[in-house]
Formats: C-alpha cells, structure tokens, sequence
C-alpha cells in the first residue's frame, strides 16, 4: 500500500471493518452442544500419534542418512555427501518441528481444561508436554487466561499489544494535516513519519527473522511485545511478578522446577551423546517449534484490519472477534495447508471459535468454527485472513507499526500514517453489512 500512496497523494481508501455488537450468548447458542464434550481418551490418542510421527520420522532419517555414503550412493563429488545429509536433517527438522507444534498446541489446550474433563489430568499432561519445549506450563496457563480475557484491549491485552505514536516517539498528531482515522495525512507528515518508522524491504525482513526466532524467550524473560504498563523488568519466571496473585506463587515455582527439569535433561543428552547429535534431533525442531509459536500467533492477533479497543468500547465479545483465523502453510498450496494444519491440529485455522469458547477441543472445533462463521456473516463479519506464512509476516510487518494514543477503536497505521481499516457498526435494521462510525465517535 505504501507504494501506492507516494504515487497518488495522500489518501486512501479504506475497508469498513464491521464492529460486533453481539453478546457472548449469541455466540456460544449457535454452537452444536455435542461439541463441548471432552474425551480424554481422545485427547490422548492425538498426543500418541504425534510422538509416534516423531518417532518414525526420526528413525526413517537415521535409516536415510545411513545410506548418504559412497558404499551406497555415488555423487559426482565428495562434498555432496554432506550437503544430502545436512538438507535431509533440515527437512526431518521443518517437519518435526510441526508435529512438535501441534504437541504444543495439546499442552495448550489442557491449559484451557480442553483436554479432559478431569483437571488433574489437563494439569498432568500439560505440565509434561510443555515443559519438554522449555514452557513453565502454569506460569503461562496464568498470563494466557488474561490475555484471554482482555483480548486487543490496549491496556489489559497480555501480548502482541500496539505500541501508540507516542510510545514509539513519533511526531504528535496532527489534526490539519491527518485524520485520525488514517484516511489522510499529508506528504509533510508521512515524510516525518517514514523517517522515523522506516519501511525498508531489509529491515522488515530482519525484524521479522528476531521476532520468529527469539521471540518466545524475549517475552517469557523480558516481557517482550506484552503490556508495556507493566514495570521494567517484568517476567514470567519470577513468582511474584506483577503478572500474578500471591495465590498462584506456588504452580509458578513448580513451572520453574521444570524449566530446570528440561535444561538438566539437554545437560545430560548432550554428555552422553554429544551436541550435534542432540542439535539435529531435538534443539533444531525444538527451534522450529518456538517458530512456529510465534508465526501462528502474531499472525491470529496483528493485522492491518484487526481492531484495537480501549475501555469505552470493549466487550469480551468484541475482543474474542478481534481475532482471525488462516491457513498455515496455504500460500504452499492445497497439499501444504492440509498437512500444516494436520500437524498442528488446526490451532492457525479455528482461533476465532477457541477465543469465543476456549474449552472445545481441537477435533470438535472445525464443526464449531463452522457454525460461528455462518452466525457472524449475518452481520458482515469476516474473520478468515490470508494463509499464515512468512510472506504474510512480512506483510504485516510492513503495514503495522503503531496505533494512536486516542481513540476507543483503533487500527494500526504503516510508515506513513494510513489505516487500511475503519470501523462501522452493524446494522440490524439494513440490508447492507453495516453503517459507517464517523470519527468523532470513533
């Protein structure tokens, strides 16, 4: 869009982004009852069939990487050889990586209690397989109950939360020469703006390479993309962090425990069978795993068409609606989105329907996501958003930097101060999607 504009001028047009004005209960009475009943039997043949396509997987490269030798195969050169086997650990990584997502997203859910009726069990099974991916379970089960619960709120919103204008240090609004809805800023102000933001191609790119691959730790240790109102040094390890109750000090020390579990246990793979070995077949899908966290994530709550909300205007629904569902891996084509999504059961495709109602499981929340897209298109609304990619990260990058400090619905704007959305509120008594709020009650 960008482009775009420093070719045209100083204005662009922009999508109406329908407003709910629905309450949980419409929500949730469309949804069939049935798919709200939890099978921990169920539940737990899906954590078998990961770890066993894991398992496999890792054999059958073993096996693969036992026949990349001159006894068996002959190549033209001798370097060859290393490559094959270097390219056949970096796919049994992507694709481990993803089967070892959708073992994440299981923890997630048992964090949820959508895993099993019987909370011992969620808080069992969650604690293991999260702690196996270095995730103080309780510790973030915690955090992510607020981030659910304020969801796009700019004040109670746990991560991914906008930086405003202000917090960023960019040159103060300007009512004769913008609109604060980001339909018009003049060819001065965009100027300042991109001087200040920048927009290059590379810089994007590298920002999105950080945030991708250190993205996990920097918000677990730092708070890195959480709620600035937070004091420094917030974190999700220390117990009596601001993020917590004094009642949950406890589980928060018992996530610690195993954070300490899982770096002994790398302590001693790595003695007892050296670091390449524990490199190739766990820390690098493991770092995929962190990848994808972050990918998928971002992804379901940053958008150029995603509003933001302050008190005046927030609702648990419109906060749950502030989400947006994609096909990971879709921009690969057919093959790729089913299997992306097979791997990591849907977490990318149904996250609307698990912000509406967190306690469906994963194999009930296709026909659940279903019925909710088909009550929210009564009223305009679209939440299905490009495929999940890296090419769709980058997008975004480049299209959201920074929301402004007033407002009670806001969009993000790019580098030159324009939305792509506004917003408009849904008119039941019409035959079109909605009407148009005017900046002033904006």
């Amino acid at each position: 869009m960008s482009e775009e504009i420093r070719r045209r001028g100083t204005s662009v047009e922009q999508e109406q982004v329908v407003i709910p004005d629905l309450t949980i209960k419409d929500l949730l009475s469309v949804i069939p009852s049935h798919c709200y009943k939890r099978s921990t039997t169920r539940s737990l043949s899906y954590v078998v069939m990961d770890i066993t396509i894991i398992v496999l997987l890792c054999n059958l490269t073993y096996a693969v990487d036992a026949l990349l030798t001159p006894e068996h195969i002959t190549l033209p050169y001798p370097f060859l050889y290393s490559i094959a086997c270097t390219a056949l650990w970096a796919v049994y990584s992507f694709i481990v990586g993803l089967f070892g997502f959708g073992l994440w997203s299981i923890g997630h859910e048992c964090g949820h209690y959508a895993f099993s009726q019987h909370k011992w069990v969620n808080d069992a099974v969650g604690f293991v397989l999260h702690s196996a991916m270095s995730v103080p379970f309780f510790t973030w089960r915690y955090s992510h109950a607020r981030h659910h619960a304020g969801t796009s709120h700019m004040t109670r919103e746990e991560v991914y939360v906008p930086r405003t204008r202000s917090q960023l240090g960019l040159p103060a609004f300007n009512p004769s020469q913008e609109d604060r809805l980001g339909s018009r800023v003049s060819a001065e102000v965009q100027q300042e703006l991109w001087d200040a933001l920048g927009d290059s191609p590379i810089g994007a790119m590298l920002t999105s390479f950080a945030y991708l691959t250190a993205g996990w730790p920097a918000y677990i240790f730092l708070n890195t993309g959480g709620q600035v109102r937070y004091p420094k040094n917030t974190n999700h390890i220390d117990p009596s962090s601001v993020i917590f109750k004094p009642e949950q000090r406890f589980l928060i020390m018992v996530s610690n425990i195993g954070l300490v579990l899982w770096l002994a246990a790398i302590g001693a793979s790595i003695s007892y069978w050296g670091f390449y070995e524990v490199f190739r077949t766990y820390l690098a899908p493991y770092l995929w795993v962190n990848h994808w966290l972050i990918l998928i994530t971002f992804l379901q709550h940053t958008d150029p068409l995603l509003p933001h909300y302050r008190d005046a205007e927030f609702t648990f629904p419109r906060g749950a609606l502030s989400t947006i569902d994609r096909k990971l891996l879709g921009d690969w084509g057919r093959l790729a989105s089913w299997f992306g999504s097979f791997a990591t059961h849907g977490v990318s495709e149904v996250h609307v329907l698990h912000h509406v109602s967190s306690k469906i499981p994963h194999y009930h929340a296709w026909e659940a996501t279903d019925a909710l897209r088909r009550r929210l298109a009564q009223d305009g609304i679209k939440l299905q958003g490009r495929p999940g990619g890296w090419a769709e990260m980058y997008r975004v990058f480049k299209e959201c930097k920074f929301v402004e400090d007033e407002g009670n619905i806001v969009f993000y704007k790019n580098a030159y101060g324009l939305a792509a959305g506004k917003p408009c509120f849904a008119d039941h008594t019409a035959s079109d999607s909605g009407v148009e709020v005017d900046e002033k009650h904006h």
